[in-house]
């Protein structure tokens, strides 16, 4: 697990308060604590469903959950506070991917209800996602309709019986062992992004099936799904008719943030890997430390770090202080934190050598885990381009 290396010091800057300092401190001691016996014990990647669902009830009873929805429904705060979203994620990260990846997708599988959903629906699902109870998932892209939303073909007819859901989604995360998907779906009300509708479909109905297991090189639950005349009851719409990518850019602007956060989790584990390796191995008599071609890549390596969390911790704390819409701010953070992470794991598997690239050592690890949060809640591409067009706008 992570050693105590790993720095600290951004929990004093002052876009956290002290509950931020005393959350990330309990975490890293629980997932410590926790963690090994769940994901190092021999077959725990073998069998990637049960390990997950291990997780999310390990998250659940360590009260972890609770910030992923909002106090009335068992959370901690009145909204969701993306400061402490940031702050487990990019823990748990450093610590296991697929603790962060239970913990995110419980998040981000229920943020579209917390966000729209009715009092009834809210009841139903958000304290059992709080207490690991139930498995949450977030079904947005579909084989055509990746990056560009408008083009989700995925159908969604009002019947007097309820809605009648039809089409297929692929690359969903939890697929497979989720209790309920969040389904964008498009009703019709205007063309394009405008004519899309969010609703909430359990894993039993009828007409739901996993068409596909998606293997990925950092498994993890993955599938196709197909929704074959599944009938939806009305009360599980989430906000208002054609309101759905509104929605969805909503839960993104709340979670963006948050995947840089996972980022910079792998990044400063890498940090910590190669900063004990290369003090311990030794090169033509010397530790690789002492080589100044290692301590330069060490120093670029901290200076992304710290440029990474400034981005999310200030991406994180305007959200938190009131602003509507933190879109700018958010793909900063996103764009940069895991591309620049990506380049910190990289140095860090070149400093193993051979080992960097050999099954069962972290960096290489890392290194497989990095690699798609460059693509998935918005590529690095869309990111820039969004960035861009929030700059020609003002």
């Amino acid at each position: 697990m992570a050693h105590s290396r790993a720095d600290k010091t951004f929990l004093s800057w002052p876009f956290l308060n002290d509950h931020h300092r005393t959350l990330a401190r309990e975490l890293d001691n629980w997932a410590l604590s926790t963690l090994p016996a769940i994901t190092d014990t021999p077959g725990a990647h073998d069998d990637i469903d049960n390990t997950c669902r291990v997780l999310v009830r390990a998250l659940g009873a360590g009260g972890w959950l609770r910030y992923a929805v909002p106090k009335a429904y068992g959370g901690v705060f009145d909204q969701l506070d993306v400061r402490s979203l940031c702050i487990i994620r990019e823990t748990l990260a450093r610590h296991s991917g697929l603790a962060d990846f239970a913990f995110a997708m419980q998040g981000l599988g229920s943020g579209a209800i917390s966000l729209a959903g009715s009092e009834e629906v809210k009841l139903a699902y958000l304290p059992l996602v709080a207490m690991g109870e139930k498995i949450a998932a977030f079904a947005l892209t579909e084989p055509e309709a990746g990056s560009d939303v408008a083009q989700i073909a995925s159908t969604l007819e009002e019947k007097k019986s309820g809605y009648r859901l039809t089409g297929e989604k692929t690359y969903i995360s939890n697929g497979g062992i989720a209790d309920f998907y969040c389904v964008f779906a498009r009703t019709g009300e205007a063309p394009g992004a405008r004519g899309l509708s969010a609703v909430v479909v359990d894993a039993d109905t009828s007409g739901l099936k996993v068409k596909e297991r998606i293997e990925v090189i950092a498994p993890h639950p993955l599938a196709r799904l197909k929704f074959d005349g599944c009938v939806v009851p009305k009360k599980n719409l989430l906000g208002t008719p054609g309101g759905g990518f509104k929605l969805a850019m909503q839960t993104l602007d709340i979670f963006r943030s948050t995947v840089g956060a996972a980022a910079l989790g792998f990044a400063r584990r890498a940090l910590e890997e190669a900063v004990r390796h290369t003090s311990s191995r030794n090169l033509f008599g010397a530790p690789l430390a002492d080589l100044p071609i290692t301590q330069e890549r060490l120093a670029e390596m901290a200076l992304d770090i710290d440029a990474s969390a400034l981005l999310i911790y200030r991406a994180a704390w305007t959200k938190d202080s009131g602003a509507p819409r933190v879109t700018r701010e958010a793909a900063m953070a996103k764009l940069y934190a895991t591309d620049s992470a990506q380049t910190v794991i990289d140095k860090a598997v070149q400093m193993f050598g051979g080992m960097g690239v050999t099954k069962g050592v972290k960096v290489e690890e890392l290194y497989r885990e990095i690699r798609a949060l460059r693509i998935y809640e918005g590529a690095s591409e869309v990111q820039k381009l969004v960035i861009a067009r929030q700059l020609l706008s003002e």
